[in-house]
């Protein structure tokens, strides 16, 4: 044992006497006041032995006074029980003396170590105690806290452990009894000497009350005496500061969601555990303390100001709190007055308006709007009944307008009869008219109707305190369910023979099973709500029985849903033998299934439950909690009964949102028999397990909103990470049997032959399922992981298009296509519209692609199950991204690093996977599309030459036509693959052919894109590369390639040998080409200058045909000077260390008056626009047309022109002037 673990006292080794056994007795249970009310003399031994026993004698009960429930393993030392037992050890407490119920006491604190050096210090400590309870502390230290401070601790553990040893005096009162006139004027004069400074007000004032004959005092009998415990009446709890309690729960509060805090609330939420398993009053006032102050959270009114959600920490508190009013509420032995108390608090906190809701993901109006909305409401409801009232009048005109017109019109037709009998057609035509008054009538009495219809009051929503106000009616007075928690040994009393089943259709809701152990039925969340209660409150073996009867009427249940569903012909036999094109008997199915998830319209030939809110298919969001928080709370009840004695985890725990214990190992359990099972194999770690894999496998809707689905697959993960710890022969067995109800089972199991298209997914339970039972049963295993694949609500999204029918295996995608889109088309019709936003569905297609994954994995060495596996991930993967991924992992599997052999029908099935993600990101945009197009390609060549000309015969149904030529057919072309292949030269003839219709092709198809690829890729072949030139050519002509693409095409061109066409294309491009005034950082400049200094080496033909171009469509002026300047130097031949003409050659003139305006007006441009800080850029632009103007022949007379122009505009900007005066002058 540790030296901070508490610890029992220690038994007398001598024979308790007759005395000191009742004095235990009554010491523990009955209050002082009504012994002494009971006998007038009460001996002095028998007082001394009764208050002896009235003090704790538990240390366990000092600790949870004392110290967090659950401290860290390194912050031990600093936990005040294990500093007050360290003050103990060290003989730090003196002068403890006992006086009736009171215990008083002196803790030395020794000096503390430098450089911290403290002096000794004395602290007085007093406590009261009464009837094995502690009811009061003071300490001179004064420390503020919820816990006891460590010199109360070592006070309390020092008349534990040395109760012999400590003065015992009885009460004061009967030591004054004992006193006459004289010892006790001695007694109070003394006293009042000892303590004069401190008691002599008070005594003066009491003896003046004493002498006054008709004072308060003089009136009762008797005094008080503080020594002798409380009086009978008063509240008999242990103690606990309350004032402390609300202050630290307000400051944790305030500091938000920071670690330390929440690890603070958990912990007292923790203590307030601890002391309902110890039965403790404090419990429950203890939690109403902190639900006050959670109330009184600021943050709460700013969240529904904002009309915002409260973060994920303070919701699990929130939870937390309400889950334990829920345990407080479900005590069984608590009474009718505890529950109405407790009722009576919960609806007034329930009406706080800043109440959280049960739904987290619920949104209202904000607190200051509820005034407007409560107007609105009411001038609403004054306006409805005003338009009532002028309704009822206008009916009744309407009526009495009827009337009058009926009575004119029978009188007109009347003298019309008189007058004409010949007139039949008009007449009958007139009785008809009244009938069109009626319609008018009826229509203008529906819109009143129609106007005056309330709308449904909007219900008020559910608190988080609303599952407790429902578990207050909760009873426990069944006799079946006391009979359940009272023995392990109750059974059918009505059952001789117990080894024999009986004959005959199951029934729904029996008390036993077969072989006669009881069964409990009842919705799982409030079985699951007690059992957590039951465990609070420290009835443990109670709670495993309960436990156990609802596993078992789990796995009834489960039998009955199947039975009743094979009989209605939904099983598997009764599918196979209407066929798979019997779409009448698809629609009966589908529908029963839908009915069954739908509130309130199970079909009774076909549920195994009965329709009061108690099917397990609708336990999507049950009162007493999340969807699978229930099958946790039963499946841990379970195991905690499994676990090893040695194990850490082995004390009792309750069901907490926070993390498993840190103790870094996980648990280890064994299988314990069932106490007074019928079935010797039948064990409380199998029962766990069962129950778990049948509340997974309930089919149940997905819930709604970002929080629930959040908080549904979090509890799925822990759930299963749970029972991954559960191993052995007997755990497949379990797993095998669950396997097969599930399939055979209804509309209650997610692994049924039909599902709800907004059913929750369960690819998760079924990759544990399918991994537990592939080393045993694969044919089970892969009959699970093919079922499960299924996504409706995902297939209902997603529309297949014809694309994904190409390819190799077109027939089998176009009958799984045809059956998936029926399936769709009759959920629709049965449903319509209203399926909820999907937020975690990113989340339920990365689970789906891991089962596909496994199945594929597991699939090596069998092409049945294979086939079987790809056909299912195509038919039911939707995600394009998730199939990559599939796709990947069926490669990694098939070609693993260090294997020397692949697996080619695995290889397959990852290329068959490629081509449907190509054929899906086709048309859509993908920012992994280019790996997936590099992946493939790699796969192919894996795979072996027919697959990498299978790709490119069929490009167009795969890729973009730049990807064809780009990543495609270069790695085609490339000698790795070659080498990587072993091709022949023949097969690299034949690849390098197909590279190359290709590459014409997609030049045909998108020129823009293609065309210099089509030409890299072409080079190998005279008569290809001529078509691809033709191709490109012609694309040219027709104006489909920009200016850029066809400068690219001229470069290569030059580079292949071949400038004339390099110079035709150059033409085009420059025909294409326009350059304003200011883009003279444009990229195309570079091709400017190659194009000019390309016509300069081809010929002066061909400089005069490129210059008319240049001059159109170019308005830069340094692009132009410079070109100028090239072509000058070209001209004249001249090199670096020769200076070019001072004029240019005639056939440059063009170019060089068309240099001049583009200066004059690029000056006037900028200058329109210009900033001071553009000033110094102005300057030298003037100073680069200063050259350019040198070359005219009255170049220098234009440029001072300009400049004067400039200075005579543009005078305003005197700083810009005197620089180009300090410049130019």
């Amino acid at each position: 044992m540790s030296a901070c673990a508490p610890r029992a006292c220690c038994r007398p080794r001598a024979p308790p006497t007759l005395l000191d056994i009742t004095a235990k007795i009554v010491a523990a249970a009955i209050p002082f006041q009504r012994i002494e009310e009971r006998y007038e003399r009460i001996p002095e031994p028998v007082q001394r032995r009764v208050v002896y026993w009235s003090f704790p004698r538990d240390e366990r009960d000092i600790c949870m006074y004392s110290s967090l429930a659950r401290a860290p393993p390194d912050d031990h030392r600093n936990i005040a029980f294990c500093r007050g037992l360290k003050l103990l050890e060290a003989g730090c407490v003196e002068n403890v003396l006992q006086v009736g119920f009171h215990l008083s006491g002196v803790v030395r604190a020794p000096a503390s170590v430098p450089p911290c050096s403290e002096p000794e210090r004395l602290y007085r400590v007093t406590v009261s105690f009464d009837r094995c309870k502690i009811t009061g502390v003071t300490c001179s230290c004064e420390a503020r806290d919820i816990f006891w401070c460590q010199h109360v601790v070592a006070l309390a553990l020092y008349r534990i452990r040395n109760a012999d040893s400590v003065r015992l005096r009885v009460p004061i009162s009967e030591t004054l009894l004992q006193m006459d006139r004289q010892q006790l004027q001695k007694f109070v004069q003394y006293l009042i000497a000892e303590h004069h400074t401190e008691v002599l007000p008070t005594a003066q004032r009491l003896a003046d009350e004493v002498l006054q004959a008709r004072s308060a005092i003089n009136r009762i009998c008797g005094a008080p005496d503080p020594t002798a415990g409380p009086p009978p009446d008063a509240h008999h709890a242990w103690h606990l500061d309350e004032q402390q309690v609300c202050e630290q729960v307000r400051a944790y509060l305030l500091q938000g969601t920071y670690y330390n805090a929440n690890k603070q609330l958990n912990s007292l939420f923790s203590k307030v555990r601890e002391m309902l398993r110890a039965q403790d009053s404090n419990g429950p006032r203890m939690l109403m303390l902190m639900t006050e102050q959670f109330l009184s959270d600021p943050r709460l009114l700013l969240w529904r100001n904002q009309n915002t959600p409260m973060t994920e920490k303070c919701r699990q508190l929130w939870e937390q709190l309400g889950a334990l009013w829920v345990s407080i509420v479900l005590d069984p032995g608590s009474n009718k007055h505890h529950r109405m108390q407790w009722r009576h608090l919960l609806d007034k906190w329930s009406a706080v308006e800043v109440c959280p809701t049960e739904d987290p993901d619920y949104r209202s109006f904000p607190l200051y709007a509820r005034e407007r909305e409560r107007n609105e409401r009411d001038r609403d409801r004054d306006h409805r009944d005003r338009d009532r009232e002028r309704h009822r009048d206008r009916e009744e005109r309407d009526r009495e307008r009827l009337r009058e017109r009926e009575e004119r019109d029978r009188e007109r037709h009347r003298e019309r009869q008189r007058r004409d009998i010949h007139s039949h057609s008009e007449s009958s035509d007139e009785e008809h008219r009244p009938n069109n008054y009626e319609r008018e009538f009826r229509r203008a009495s529906k819109r009143l109707r129609l106007h005056n219809q309330r709308s449904a009051a909007p219900l008020t929503p559910r608190t988080v305190f609303h599952k407790a106000l429902d578990a207050v009616d909760i009873s426990w007075e069944s006799d079946h369910l006391k009979n359940i928690l009272g023995s392990d040994e109750y059974a059918d009393p009505d059952r001789t023979d117990k080894s024999v089943a009986v004959a005959g259709p199951p029934q729904q809701y029996p008390k036993f099973n077969d072989l006669g152990q009881p069964l409990w039925h009842e919705h799982l969340p409030v079985v699951a709500a007690r059992i957590e209660a039951l465990r609070a409150h420290g009835r443990a073996p109670a709670a495993l029985r309960l436990a156990v009867a609802a596993a078992r009427a789990m796995r009834h249940r489960q039998e009955v849903a199947a039975t009743r569903w094979a009989s209605a012909g939904g099983g598997e036999a009764g599918g196979s033998a209407c066929g798979d094109s019997c779409g009448g008997c698809e629609r009966h199915k589908l529908s029963l299934v839908c009915a069954h998830m739908d509130a309130g319209a199970c079909h009774a030939a076909t549920c195994a439950l009965s329709h009061d809110q108690r099917c397990v298919g609708r336990d999507s969001r049950c009162w007493v909690g999340w969807p699978l928080e229930a099958v946790w709370c039963v499946h841990e009840c379970l195991a905690d009964a499994c676990l090893a004695p040695d194990d850490q985890r082995a004390s009792p725990r309750l069901h907490t949102y926070d993390e498993e214990p840190a103790t870094g190992l996980p648990p280890r359990y064994q299988h314990v028999p069932v106490a007074g099972s019928k079935n010797p194999e039948e064990t409380y770690l199998a029962l766990a397990l069962e129950a778990a894999l049948l509340g997974l496998g309930m089919q149940r809707l997905l819930p709604s909103g970002l929080y629930a689905q959040e908080r549904y697959c979090k509890q799925e993960e822990r759930l299963i990470g749970q029972l991954q710890r559960v191993e052995g022969e007997a755990a497949a067995g379990v797993c095998a049997r669950v396997a097969r109800a599930l399939l055979a089972g209804g509309p209650s199991s997610c692994l049924g032959a039909h599902v709800h298209p907004r059913s929750a997914p369960a690819h998760t339970f079924a990759r544990y399922l399918f991994l537990a039972l592939l080393p045993s049963d694969p044919d089970l295993a892969y009959r699970v992981g093919l079922r499960a694949m299924r996504l409706p609500m995902v297939e209902e999204a997603y529309a297949l298009d014809g694309a994904g029918a190409g390819g190799a295996g077109a027939g089998a995608w176009h009958t799984l296509q045809h059956a998936e889109q029926q399936q769709a088309a009759l959920a629709s019709a049965l449903l319509g519209a209203g399926a909820g936003a999907w937020h975690t569905l990113q989340h339920a297609e990365q689970q789906q692609a891991a089962l596909a994954s496994a199945l594929l994995g597991a699939a090596r060495g069998n092409p049945g199950r294979l086939r079987a596996a790809l056909a299912a991930a195509q038919r039911h993967v939707r995600s394009a991204a998730q199939l990559f991924r599939l796709a990947q992992d069926a490669l990694r599997h098939a070609a693993p690093p260090d294997a020397p052999h692949h697996h080619r029908d695995l290889l397959a099935a990852a290329f068959e996977l490629g081509l449907q993600v190509l054929r899906m990101t086709l048309s859509a945009v993908n920012w992994r599309r280019r790996e997936m197009v590099r992946w493939l390609v790699t796969c192919a060549t894996e795979l072996g030459l027919d697959a990498l000309m299978s790709i490119m015969q069929n490009w167009y149904e795969l890729f973009t036509p730049t990807e064809a030529t780009g990543p495609v057919a270069a790695a085609a072309m490339s000698h790795a693959i070659a080498l990587r292949l072993g091709l022949t030269f023949e097969q690299q003839e034949k690849l390098s052919a197909c590279a190359r219709t290709l590459a014409l092709q997609c030049a045909a198809k998108d020129p823009p894109g293609c065309a210099l690829s089509a030409l890299s890729v072409c080079e190998g072949s005279a008569g290809a590369f001529e078509a691809a030139c033709a191709a490109v050519g012609g694309a040219a002509a027709r104006g489909a390639l920009a200016s850029s693409q066809l400068f690219a095409v001229a470069r290569y061109m030059e580079q292949r040998g071949q400038p004339a066409r390099a110079m035709r294309l150059a033409t085009l491009a420059m025909r294409n080409l326009h350059l304003h005034y200011n883009q003279d950082t444009h990229p195309a400049i570079a091709d400017i200058h190659w194009a000019v200094a390309l016509a300069h080496s081809l010929g002066r033909a061909e400089l005069q045909a490129m210059l008319p171009l240049l001059v159109k469509n170019v308005q830069c002026a340094p692009v132009l000077s410079d070109v100028l300047r090239r072509c000058c130097v070209a001209a004249a031949g001249c090199s670096r260390s020769r200076p070019p003409p001072p004029r240019p050659p005639t056939p440059l003139r063009p170019l060089l008056e068309a240099a001049l305006r583009a200066y004059a007006s690029t000056t006037h441009a900028r200058l329109a626009h210009i900033s001071p800080r553009h000033y110094a850029d102005f300057v030298d632009f003037l100073g680069k047309a200063r050259d350019t103007f040198a070359l005219a022949h009255d170049g220098p007379h234009q440029f001072a022109a300009l400049l004067q122009e400039i200075k005579l505009k543009y005078k305003g900007k005197k700083k810009l002037m005197f620089l180009v005066k300090e410049r130019f002058g």
